[in-house]
């Protein structure tokens, strides 16, 4: 077994260590350059930004880094639900009361489609690495991305999901275990109404023997013994999301990152409260107070932008409570203020370590 081996060269970087693409703002520029600079491959999350501002963070990763980089997006579309609007407004209007908001307006919630344009400006910057969360490209921009010279990857819960990706023409696939945090890329939430929740040491083996492209583990991995696991049970590649959130140049807010710190490896949940899709994240008052109410959550995108100025606000007032505080099950590995350089050098050798002995 190699660090750098024929995946690496693939995708030409020095070692097989992805950045998660986390949406919201912990994927800073800095970050994924950073990490690209560093040997592995950065990754803006790119899905709730406006297509001027990933044109605008894209040129910033490139004032920073000549290494390749990559940018995700979601590819479903925000096709918004309002039938519910008003009981789970209600709901959401006894939390805004806790910050000291005012109740929501009487209209329907209206979340913008920008996925069109999003792609549009990855495409004319000729971004090396596209990646995908929630399903597969449509064979329209899957061809537009390969006559680009791009390399797509996408996140997958089950084999089947991987089945479906390397069908459709995808490069590589993240086998998304259970561990992870952050939203569930389950393809079809109607059939798993809260993610396919399979482990990711249970995952990697099954998908890399039934797959011919290769394989990046994801959830759980937070240093070079994880790296070294997944690797031995046929991944090509690891992707660490959540170990790059409390990283020096990591974008989420401080409040977040300290109840990261705080957080164990018993401190996550499952939940829809935030934004209609299951997701991990710390349980926090918002996740309690929702469970408590017994409503049903919007399907996405609907509830995610139903909740967004409940979000900010307890960003503006330091309340960790009511954010979204997405994580994976392994926080008390995490560090606070390492530099994204010195996570992934400290992974290769630790790797490298094992491998050697």
């Amino acid at each position: 077994m190699e660090l750098n081996n024929d995946f690496c060269r693939q995708f030409g970087i020095r070692y097989p260590i992805f950045q998660a693409g986390m949406a919201g703002g912990p994927t800073t520029p800095e970050l994924v350059a950073a990490v690209s600079n560093a040997g592995g491959l950065g990754t803006l999350g790119a899905a709730y930004m406006e297509p001027a501002a990933i044109r605008a963070a894209i040129a910033d990763i490139r004032g920073r880094t000549s290494a390749p980089f990559a940018v995700n997006l979601f590819t479903v579309p925000m096709e918004d639900d309002n039938r519910r609007t008003a009981e789970v407004q209600r709901v959401l209007d006894s939390i805004r009361d806790d910050l000291g908001l005012p109740p929501a307006p009487p209209q329907a919630v209206q979340t913008p489609d920008h996925l069109e344009r999003q792609f549009a400006e990855v495409l004319e910057a000729g971004v090396p690495v596209i990646s995908t969360a929630f399903g597969v490209l449509s064979p329209r921009h899957m061809e537009l991305a390969k006559t680009a010279g791009m390399k797509v990857v996408a996140m997958a819960t089950t084999v089947e999901e991987a089945l479906e990706a390397e069908r459709a023409g995808y490069d590589a696939v993240v086998a998304q275990g259970s561990e992870a945090g952050g939203h569930r890329g389950t393809f079809n939430v109607d059939a798993h109404p809260m993610g396919a929740n399979i482990g990711t040491f249970a995952l990697v083996p099954q998908i890399a023997d039934r797959v011919s492209i290769p394989v990046i583990a994801a959830g759980g991995i937070m240093d070079g013994r994880g790296m070294v696991a997944a690797m031995v049970l046929g991944a090509q590649a690891v992707q660490m999301g959540t170990r790059f959130l409390t990283a020096a140049e990591s974008g989420a807010h401080p409040a977040y990152q300290a109840a990261l710190l705080a957080s164990t490896e018993e401190s996550t949940v499952l939940t829809k409260a935030f934004s209609g899709r299951p997701a991990r994240g710390i349980a926090n008052a918002f996740v309690q107070e929702w469970n408590q109410s017994g409503v049903e959550p919007l399907p996405f995108p609907t509830q995610n932008t139903a909740t967004r100025d409940i979000r900010n606000a307890a960003a503006r007032q330091n309340q960790a409570g009511y954010m979204s505080l997405w994580a994976g099950q392994a926080t008390r590995m995490l560090k606070a203020g390492q530099s994204a350089a010195d996570i992934v050098e400290e992974t290769v050798r630790q790797a490298l370590e094992i491998l050697e002995s």
